[in-house]
């Protein structure tokens, strides 16, 4: 068992900051996928077409409400305090946004409904209008899922090896440079994703999330991609006309800021998700589909758990049954822990403070010197 397996347990299931740090277990777990989901109550898998229309019901009518206020109010404050205010709409807007594109991921998953097709119209229009390619992005996702944790076939936040590490690391590594990356990365590290595949999987080709003859897709998924790129060109006229008919500042504010947390948001929490110094990564060798799985971590974002319906601190139930409804997963995750145990990872560092730490200690990952299991590789950052 690997260095995690020898670790003293604290009590009531705590850990420490110091253990949070600790490697997990990389060998094969001595319990089974089934036996994981025996121990969640069986009501957690169900689906309920209402329950999830809820949700998306309160989302948009906080949206709407945040919306009217700031159209109606913020204009009649004089500068720079109708600034200040744009700025905190922004953020707060975007949190609730970010919220209504969980709830497209739901859908992206088959966990809004028992029914496929108003899964896939649900999160077409939602995402759409957070001008997310839905089935792109969903089929992209959708084999993140199959290969969480392998360096050789996961989708995205894929770690880069020593000797794949490029010279300009090595400038960047250093308190100025991580704040340019995580800046980089916070705000267009979701458009370069996209339509680049930046931090994606490589491929032989050209790989694009808006291009039907994508290698990401097989030849039954193309036509699906036209619908996702239909989806984001509307929202995109809208957005046009919009400008026409209010101005450039006008959309800007109203719906670039909010939209510009949104993406920061995804990006950050997918990234805190998968990039943490106690997990394994996994070469063809040794890459299973449940080690992989296993191989996240569920973080603590303090209120905005619940604003971004708890997809940050159940993560790990989330990949082993990615069709589950979000509103079962804390129930779910708190009947698989002990089952888990020391497979089980929970960092309740600040979001803040523990981007900062991954952007310094996840630089690239290696495998341990003398270690028996070559195909086990782990974060370091000595260059």
């Amino acid at each position: 068992m690997g260095a995690g397996g020898n670790m003293s347990v604290p009590p009531k299931g705590k850990k420490s900051k110091s253990d949070v740090l600790q490697r997990v277990p990389y060998s094969k777990p001595p319990f089974t996928l089934g036996e994981v989901k025996k121990a969640i109550p069986p009501h957690c898998f169900k689906r309920s077409v209402l329950h999830s229309f809820s949700y998306v019901l309160y989302d948009l009518t906080i949206s709407s409400i945040l919306y009217y206020v700031a159209t109606t109010f913020i204009p009649l404050l004089p500068p720079p305090l109708s600034y200040f205010a744009w700025i905190v709409y922004g953020v707060v807007q975007g949190c609730v946004l970010t919220g209504v594109w969980v709830i497209a991921h739901e859908c992206g998953h088959h966990a809004f409904s028992d029914y496929q097709w108003l899964d896939d119209t649900v999160g077409l229009v939602l995402h759409s209008f957070l001008l997310v390619p839905y089935f792109s992005w969903k089929y992209s996702h959708r084999r993140h899922h199959s290969n969480t944790g392998s360096l050789d076939r996961d989708e995205v936040f894929v770690p880069k090896r020593k000797s794949k590490v490029g010279i300009s690391a090595k400038y960047l590594n250093n308190p100025p440079g991580r704040v340019l990356t995580l800046a980089v990365t916070l705000t267009l590290g979701w458009p370069l994703y996209l339509i680049f595949n930046v931090s994606g999987r490589p491929y032989d080709r050209f790989a694009c999330h808006y291009d039907p003859n994508s290698p990401i897709y097989s030849d039954r998924e193309r036509a699906q991609i036209f619908l996702s790129d239909a989806g984001v060109l509307a929202v995109t006229y809208g957005l046009y006309r919009l400008v026409l008919a209010k101005g450039l500042s006008w959309v800007l504010c109203v719906y670039g800021g909010p939209l510009l947390v949104v993406n920061a948001f995804l990006v950050l929490i997918t990234f805190l998700q998968h990039t943490h110094p106690s997990l394994p990564h996994y070469d063809s060798s040794e890459w299973d589909w449940f080690r992989g799985a296993l191989a996240t971590v569920d973080r603590d974002y303090g209120v905005l758990n619940k604003v971004f319906h708890n997809i940050t601190d159940t993560h790990v139930a989330h990949h082993l049954f990615s069709t589950m409804p979000h509103y079962h997963a804390m129930e779910a995750t708190k009947a698989i822990k002990p089952i888990l145990g020391e497979y089980y990872q929970f960092d309740g560092t600040p979001f803040v403070k523990a981007m900062w730490r991954e952007a310094k200690e996840c630089i690239y990952v290696e495998q341990d010197e003398g270690e028996q299991n070559k195909g086990v590789f782990w974060y370091k950052n000595k260059l």
